[in-house]
């Protein structure tokens, strides 16, 4: 029997072929996954310094300026310190619940960041239901701050898990009314959906300008739903030495840290996204489409313009943030709830029913 050794060649050659090209399709789905990380990692990394740049200033101080130029690896500094030192166990708390709790808070919020679109074309998934998942995810994160309250075996571990939960369920209401009033303007709920439907107008296409009751009780929703000044009563050194967080230290603490941060970059990208355009510029883009005669789908230049004017509106967001932060005085566990149920709910309420109104004459 004679054995054809072109055909043997040309299976081997077809079979590393199939090989190369499963490779590359594991490559493509894994890539903009690890960009987004990567894109994640530095963008917190930079809230960091921002923040303790805007407060040094707020306080009249230097602020770090000793670990790379401009103090710019100060965080990564302490975040390297955090992962070699000593993660403490309660003796009498639940070791299960103490350790899933961190890790809980920090999943949800990152699977948040799948529905986000940066820029034209650069979104992991385009789902038709993307505020909802985001709005459904993060209501997981309290869950987890209560396990780590209850499993430190600690009073004020626990008042502040509790104070985290009570504060998430008076806000998430009025905060998903809002996203509620956006989808029917939008008619989608879809993220790009809604990024689409305000780009025809420019500047004047903002949601903002159509909901500008929306837009303020969404701003103070998001404010008190990643538990910050003047809304960090689940944290609140006076009272609590560090809520939830007392009994941490280690790379646990130092995930706590982190999602504090990915919660304000989130709900900020989101401000951006309902609100201001997300990736579209201030010029109507028929205008500037003809200009420059390109078409919309321009490619990896487009893509890039997108994602910087979307980060440019919300590092925006973060400056009032972190200057509010440094600037208002903490409210009463009795003022943060009143204002939730009392105010922003039945706000929130009436601008969802002044929508619907106006959509079904506009029928």
């Amino acid at each position: 029997m004679i054995i054809d050794t072109t055909e043997v060649q040309d299976i081997h050659f077809f079979s590393k072929l199939e090989f190369f090209k499963e490779v590359y399709g594991i490559l493509w789905i894994l890539a903009p996954i690890f960009i987004l990380i990567l894109g994640i990692t530095i963008s917190v990394l930079a809230i960091v310094w921002l923040e303790r740049e805007i407060s040094a200033g707020i306080q009249q101080r230097i602020g770090p300026e000793y670990a790379g130029p401009f103090g710019v690896l100060q965080a990564l500094a302490d975040g390297t310190k955090l992962l070699f030192k000593e993660n403490l166990i309660p003796s009498r708390g639940d070791i299960r619940l103490f350790s899933i709790g961190p890790s809980i808070s920090v999943i949800s919020i990152l699977i948040s960041y799948s529905v986000i679109p940066f820029g034209y074309n650069f979104v992991l998934s385009d789902l038709n239901i993307g505020v909802f998942l985001w709005i459904a995810i993060s209501s997981i994160a309290p869950i987890g701050l209560l396990m780590s309250g209850y499993g430190s075996n600690n009073k004020y571990s626990f008042l502040g898990g509790l104070r985290a939960a009570a504060q998430s369920i008076s806000y998430e209401i009025p905060l998903t009314l809002c996203v509620l009033s956006i989808s029917l303007l939008s008619n989608s709920l879809s993220t790009v959906d809604i990024v689409d439907a305000q780009s025809k107008y420019g500047l004047g296409g903002w949601n903002l300008w159509r909901q500008p009751m929306g837009f303020v009780v969404f701003l103070i929703s998001s404010l008190a739903e990643c538990e910050r000044l003047p809304f960090d009563l689940p944290e609140a050194e006076e009272e609590l030495v560090a809520g939830y967080q007392t009994e941490y230290s280690g790379i646990k603490f130092g995930l706590f840290y982190v999602a504090s941060y990915l919660n304000l970059l989130i709900s900020s990208l989101f401000v951006t996204i309902l609100y201001l355009g997300g990736s579209n510029i201030s010029i109507p883009y028929i205008f500037v489409y003809d200009f420059f005669e390109i078409n919309k789908t321009y490619g990896v230049f487009g893509t890039t313009i997108g994602i910087f004017i979307t980060l440019v509106k919300t590092y925006l967001f973060l400056f009032v943030s972190i200057t509010t932060r440094w600037t208002l005085p903490r409210l009463r566990m009795d003022q943060l709830l009143n204002l939730g149920w009392k105010f922003l709910l039945p706000i929130s309420l009436g601008n969802l029913l002044l929508t619907t109104s106006s959509q079904l004459f506009s029928l």
